[in-house]
């Protein structure tokens, strides 16, 4: 046997002895980064602008994650483009539960609304939680001579395609929702986009836009002081905060129920130890009594289940409720 192939089957004998040392080495560091995890700051990038229901859940969660976890919890506002530009960097991110996304309803619709995305939606995430539902008021400046719901649905009958409504931009949960009113009610109504929804709600209160469909934490103060009237809610069941202002199922349009909800999502590819310590955080931030109060307070509900197979379940029958809506009326970027 010549020297060359003797030399030959050393070096193929020392490789692979060196790649099963390699190995031993590499793969208790994968594992102990996981088991350490997080060892510096997190990052939650949500997909719309400071003030919302969105963004004040993402913020009381990532508070109460904080202590859970051991380090910073800090929230980044990425608003925009219908939600896609938070959707965008969290997709891009690299897979080690240090940059979460928090986002609301639009997710779910961003195949239908913005097919121009450079990512899948369905694809490029893995669900961490569900955190919670905000339900909606229909509000109205003062200004408009309505009322009561009655009096609104004849006046914007009365005045097709010449009453602005304000949302948070195509594919946003009010947005949706006040499609959802369009079609149900048989309106014809401008839908006036912005980048945040207390954006829309300075101009609903200053008559820049005539109503709205928003958050009732975001709403109510407003209605409670006079600046706005409230007509309706968009729950089933009547609000603890406006209890005496009647829901649309009431009103005659059956069903109808909207409102935004929160969902923490990370990147494709986390590793599911990770994916479970950051669920475990969430659950027990919604198991803390003075979180529920703080939801209690502002009009939040508790999500009815929580956990990444409750919420990709969740993901999957909102995408069905609301993606042939999204696709018949909407409008994206």
């Amino acid at each position: 046997m010549s020297d060359s192939i003797v030399s030959g089957k050393r070096f193929g004998i020392h490789r692979r002895t060196f790649l099963r040392a390699g190995a031993a080495i590499v793969l208790p560091t994968v594992a102990s980064a996981q088991e350490i995890f997080p060892d510096k700051p997190v990052r939650i990038v949500v997909s719309y602008g400071p003030g919302g229901a969105i963004d004040v859940v993402a913020r009381i969660i990532a508070e109460h994650m904080t202590s859970t976890l051991g380090k910073p919890v800090l929230v980044d506002n990425k608003p925009g483009a219908g939600s896609t530009i938070a959707a965008d960097l969290i997709a891009r991110s690299a897979p080690d539960g240090y940059n979460l996304l928090v986002t609301g309803m639009a997710h779910s619709v961003i195949a239908e609304l913005f097919p121009q995305v450079t990512f899948d939606p369905s694809r490029a995430f893995q669900p961490i939680s569900h955190l919670g539902l905000m339900p909606f008021v229909l509000a109205v400046n003062p200004t408009l001579p309505v009322t009561d719901y009655a009096s609104f649905i004849a006046y914007v009958k009365a005045h097709p395609g010449a009453i602005n409504c304000g949302s948070a931009g195509p594919g946003s949960s009010a947005d949706l929702g006040e499609m959802l009113l369009a079609k149900m009610a048989g309106l014809d109504f401008v839908r006036v986009p912005y980048r945040s929804t207390p954006a829309a709600m300075n101009d609903l209160v200053a008559g820049r836009v005539g109503f709205m469909m928003d958050s009732q934490n975001v709403l109510v103060p407003h209605v409670k002081s006079g600046a706005l009237r409230a007509v309706a809610v968009t729950s089933i069941g009547r609000s603890r905060l406006v209890p005496d202002v009647p829901t649309l199922d009431e009103l005659g349009l059956k069903g109808f129920e909207a409102g935004s909800w929160q969902a923490m999502l990370a990147p494709a590819h986390t590793p599911r130890p990770i994916i479970d310590k950051l669920s475990k955080a969430v659950e027990t931030a919604l198991a803390d009594p003075a979180i529920q109060k703080r939801y209690t307070d502002l009009g939040y509900q508790m999500p009815r289940k929580v956990g990444p197979e409750a919420l990709a379940e969740f993901l999957a029958g909102e995408s069905a409720k609301w993606g042939p809506l999204a696709r018949a009326t909407g409008t994206g970027g």
